[in-house]
């Protein structure tokens, strides 16, 4: 408690010029969660940097209000198992008055997929011809499979049939960058407000770090006139859920997340609690490399045995809405004719603590130990997920014994550690990019960079090559299916809980559109106007 109201000291007294709403001026004033480890297009793999550029950049697709893909750069397209074709609109500007060209797309995605650029979302790609051998280094950027016909015409040629290809090139990695920027500022490409040019309803005009971003209204965006706020501001970065709603309390901000503490307060303030699926699933993942004790299957299965979805979210979470996380793939998530879950059923598991102690001793023989090392469970600075990590621990000792040590990050050191996989365990979470089953089911295959765990099974590695390389969706499904049950029964990852968001905004905004792919919060179809 007294932490929370020493930060909203801090924050007050920095910017207590701050209202939540401008009517009159068209400006907001938000909190963000924490800073965005990277603004380039490249290298971006984050939700918190995935808000800001959905608002400065665009793709050739979008999507709109209704969640439905909607024309952005590209006025229109075509596409067949063999390729796709987008033609673009001539009106599109960079924010410095120079044209987006289908050349600015050749050149960013080949960044993206060059292994020098050590992208995350590399694999993103691998639908375009050439994409996975030029990651690997086998071929040359030169040799990816996309062309600009002329300066608004862009073909691209599939490696295997890909349904679902128009809405991959919404995602930030698909966003198109100008070679001569690039070659500017190097290695400082998009460090810096002023380090980048934008194409999108908004530019960046202020990023003092770990403080504060201003986005303001970009004049050269080909559909401005659509475009009815003027400035964006994220005057302020915590993660703190008290220190945030007391902002929006004090009209200081216009949006809030709620948690479990917060949303006792606004209930009893009497604020509209609204409601959102994110379609995000949150999860503990195990390291599997031989270095770590966790890479033992008997251990995996252990833990398993003890732990409780149900417990995590319907005692310790309390979130109306929050669902106990049953699978990899959320309840969400689209099969063939309805929801892949109603189709493919997950096993339902539960608690076993005879079996737990069973596979614990299977486990301190195979690794040759009497009594296991500690294991480091690697969480980032918010409270929900020091929450989980804290219950792990408690859970973990009691049940079996098994001591913990909680390494808690900023969110980007989080990132960064998980990325060289400094843990035993994970608190991690993966949001759908695009609308397929894949968005989830690659995550878990060898060559993904996401794959922090560095689970490796070459039984995975078909299915997922099985999947992508059809267009029949009882194939794909029935794949789908088969990883599954794979990652249950190789304990790849124990699923927490499907999110749901829980949140409070000023009445005077309208417009605000929380999309399951793409940035979540986005202001782009946004306004503000005086409640009667």
């Amino acid at each position: 408690m007294q932490t929370a109201l020493l930060f909203l000291f801090l924050v007050m007294s920095a910017a207590v010029s701050a209202q939540a709403i401008d009517v009159a001026k068209q400006r907001i004033t938000l909190t963000l969660d924490a800073e965005p480890p990277s603004l380039n297009t490249f290298t971006s793999s984050d939700a918190i940097s995935s808000e800001i550029l959905v608002h400065v950049m665009e793709g050739l697709v979008q999507y709109g209000p209704d969640g439905k893909i909607m024309p952005a750069v590209a006025a229109r397209w075509s596409s067949d198992n063999q390729g796709a074709r987008f033609w673009l609109r001539k009106d599109a500007r960079w924010s410095d008055g120079k044209p987006v060209t289908a050349h600015d797309f050749v050149f960013a995605w080949q960044q993206v997929v060059a292994p020098a650029t050590a992208s995350q979302y590399a694999f993103i790609f691998n639908p375009v011809k050439n994409a996975a051998a030029i990651t690997r280094g086998e071929l040359p950027v030169s040799a990816l499979g996309v062309r600009a016909v002329n300066d608004y015409e862009l073909e691209v040629l599939f490696e295997r049939p890909c349904p679902y290809f128009v809405s991959l090139t919404a995602w930030v990695s698909y966003y198109p960058a100008r070679r001569d920027i690039v070659a500017k500022w190097g290695r400082a490409y998009a460090a810096d407000h002023d380090k980048a040019v934008y194409n999108g309803p908004f530019t960046l005009a202020r990023w003092v770090h770990g403080a504060e971003i201003l986005m303001r209204r970009n004049p050269q965006y080909w559909n401005n006139a659509a475009t009815r706020l003027n400035e964006i501001h994220y005057a302020y970065v915590t993660k703190d859920e008290l220190a945030k709603f007391n902002l929006f309390k004090n009209e200081n901000t216009a949006y809030t997340t709620l948690s479990l503490g917060s949303l006792d307060s606004a209930m009893q303030a009497g604020y509209r609690v609204e409601q959102f699926q994110t379609a995000a699933l949150f999860f503990l993942e195990f390291n599997h490399r031989p270095a770590h004790v966790t890479a033992n299957l008997a251990l995996r299965k252990a833990i398993q045995a003890v732990y409780d979805p149900d417990m995590v979210v319907y005692k310790m979470m309390g979130r109306p809405g929050t669902l106990p996380g049953r699978s990899l793939f959320p309840m969400t998530v689209r099969g063939h004719k309805g929801r892949f879950r109603d189709e493919y059923p997950a096993r339902r598991l539960k608690p076993d603590l005879a079996t737990a102690q069973r596979w614990l001793a299977q486990a301190k023989q195979e690794l040759g130990v009497d009594q296991l090392p500690p294991l480091t469970l690697l969480a980032s600075d918010s409270p929900l997920s020091i929450e989980q990590a804290e219950y792990l621990q408690f859970l973990l000792n009691k049940t079996l014994g098994i001591s913990v040590q909680i390494d808690v990050q900023t969110f980007k050191q989080f990132i960064a550690k998980r990325g060289k996989g400094e843990f035993e365990i994970s608190v991690a979470g993966w949001g759908p990019d695009y609308d397929d089953a894949m968005t989830f089911a690659d995550l878990f295959a060898s060559w993904n960079a996401n794959n922090r765990g560095r689970y490796n099974n070459p039984a995975y590695d078909a299915l997922i090559e099985q999947a992508g390389n059809s267009a029949d969706p009882a194939v794909r499904f029935a794949a789908f299916a088969a990883m599954q049950q794979l990652i249950q029964d190789d304990v790849v990852i124990l699923p927490i809980y499907e999110e749901v968001d829980l949140y409070l905004r000023h009445p005077a905004l309208k417009g605000l559109y929380r999309p399951v792919f793409g940035g979540d919060l986005n202001l782009r179809f946004a306004w503000l106007e005086h409640s009667e």
